[in-house]
């Protein structure tokens, strides 16, 4: 194997796997990859689960860095005992677009799964987690229905089942939804089409109106792309999240029931700019968003900003989410939030 090649506050790394954004376990330790335009400077952050401040704070040498993209292995970490994020230094220069600030805790884009927010943390701090799956798909293949026979029932996860009227053993979850396949069957279709079941942050809007607490619902605000939404799980999935996801998918292709989508490419939850930095813009925010000549946010989405879906980062980014899914988790197919979007030029015309 290969040995380390530094050691960085006290721990023995050397450089990861380029070609694999995100977190990546090895067999001695988990590579980091991350790509960043504009940065000057990109450090590692280790959290002990839910702790407020980093237990370590790692650089990336400067001969880590290939290109745009950061790449590290840290050798003797166990995925199921931190937290990780990062944190960029770069140029700070709002009009030309510009918002690095090594103070700002940064969510990995690529992450499969993300922390729970700390005690007493800031509201938008989202670190990830490590996920190691080995679900078993068993035989299962794409069914390949030709579009035109498709019969597509479009549901929300939670919404379906959360009533007691369901009679599922666990409501508003994806299990509960797996229980609801014999009734689909009767219904006649052969394909779910999923309302967003990425990670979004249902506390982003809460508000009490009349009363009554209200949450972001839809999820229409993505926060993390690579992974489910953690609250429509039933059971805990601490670095395993997504495997009751799976079980739900498998099951439906055992019963001809195929697996769509809906996706929401066109914005994030990190809004404009009055809204949060947890992500994209301190890594690359005139990269990863269309800015106006004096760099404030195109707002085509009505939801504060608009992915600069042009850009071949971004659209690397898009398809690699798009494989991952298809991948990992065997989907059929996607329908796309405000598609249109997508197809607009660097100046925002379509």
């Amino acid at each position: 194997g290969l040995l380390p090649l530094g050691v960085v506050e006290g721990f023995k790394i050397r450089p990861g796997f380029f070609r694999m954004y995100g977190a990546c376990v090895a067999s001695n330790g988990v590579s980091f990859t991350i790509n960043s335009h504009g940065a000057t400077r990109c450090t590692l952050l280790l959290f002990k689960p839910q702790a407020p401040k980093p237990y370590a704070r790692i650089p990336f040498p400067d001969s880590y860095r290939i290109g745009d993209t950061y790449s590290m292995l840290v050798f003797d970490i166990k995925p199921d005992e931190f937290e990780y994020a990062f944190s960029f230094d770069g140029p700070y220069e709002p009009a030309k677009g510009l918002l690095f600030n090594e103070e700002n805790v940064l969510l990995d884009p690529y992450s499969r799964t993300w922390g729970e927010k700390p005690e007493g943390g800031k509201d938008f701090e989202y670190r990830a987690r490590v996920v190691k799956s080995s679900f078993d798909w068993g035989n299962i293949k794409q069914l390949e229905q030709p579009f035109e026979d498709r019969v597509i029932y479009e549901t929300h996860v939670r919404g379906y089942t959360k009533d007691k009227s369901s009679g599922v053993s666990a409501p508003g979850t994806f299990a509960g939804l797996k229980d609801k396949i014999p009734y689909l069957k009767d219904l006649g279709i052969n394909a779910v089409e999923l309302m967003p079941i990425f990670e979004f942050d249902e506390m982003e809007s809460a508000r009490v109106v009349d009363g009554v607490q209200l949450y972001n619902y839809w999820g229409y605000n993505t926060v993390s792309f690579f992974a489910p939404n953690t609250s429509y799980a039933f059971n805990e999935e601490h670095n395993h999240e997504g495997d009751e996801l799976k079980s739900l998918i498998k099951a439906l292709k055992e019963n001809g029931i195929e697996v769509i989508l809906d996706v929401v490419f066109n914005h994030t939850a990190e809004g404009n700019e009055m809204g949060p930095c947890f992500s994209f813009k301190g890594i690359d925010n005139n990269v990863y968003y269309m800015l106006t000549p004096d760099a404030h946010y195109y707002n085509f989405s009505g939801c504060g900003n608009v992915m600069n879906c042009n850009h071949p980062v971004v659209r690397n980014f898009i398809i690699d989410c798009l494989r991952h899914w298809a991948i990992e988790y065997r989907v059929d197919g996607f329908r796309f939030d405000l598609a249109s979007i997508l197809g607009r030029d660097q100046n925002g015309a379509p």
